[in-house]
C-alpha cells in the first residue's frame, strides 16, 4: 500500500503528500540538494564575470565536449558554456542533457550562453554559497 492510498479521504492533503514524496525521490535519485533562488542568483552574478570555458561547435553535443565539461566543473565548479552559430541544436535543449550527462545544476541559459554549477569536494571547495 503506498502512501497515496493511505490517505484518500483528503484529496488537497494527498496532492501536498504527494508533492512532497516525489520530491524526496528525486532527492534521492539526484543525489543533491534543490538550490534557492538566492544561492542561483549567485552563482548567476559570479558568472557574469567569466569566460565561456568550452564550445559547442556544429557537432553538437560529443563525448569529447562532455569530458571537457566534466574536467573543467572538478577544476572551477561554476563554468560558462558557448555555443557557436553553425551548431543545429538550441542551448535550451542541449543544457538539460549536458548537466545530466556532467551530473551538475543548469544555473542559467541565456542567448547562446549556458551557465553550469557543480559542487565541488570538501577539500576543493572553491565556491561558498549563501544559506
Amino acid at each position: 500500500m503506498t502512501l497515496l492510498q493511505k490517505i484518500r479521504g483528503n484529496h488537497f492533503c494527498s496532492i501536498i503528500i504527494y508533492i512532497l514524496y516525489y520530491k524526496c525521490s528525486r532527492y534521492k535519485e539526484r543525489n543533491h540538494y534543490y538550490m534557492t533562488s538566492k544561492q542561483r542568483a549567485y552563482l548567476i552574478s559570479l558568472a557574469m564575470k567569466i569566460k565561456p570555458v568550452v564550445q559547442i561547435g556544429k557537432d553538437g553535443l560529443t563525448p569529447e565536449v562532455t569530458k571537457s565539461a566534466e574536467e573543467a566543473l572538478t577544476a572551477h565548479e561554476l563554468i560558462k558554456i558557448g555555443i557557436l552559430n553553425n551548431c543545429e541544436s538550441e542551448p535550451k535543449e542541449i543544457a538539460p542533457v549536458l548537466a545530466g550527462r556532467t551530473r551538475s545544476e543548469v544555473i542559467q541559459v541565456i542567448g547562446k550562453k549556458i551557465v553550469l554549477y557543480r559542487e565541488g569536494k570538501e577539500d576543493k571547495k572553491k565556491i561558498v554559497l549563501p544559506r
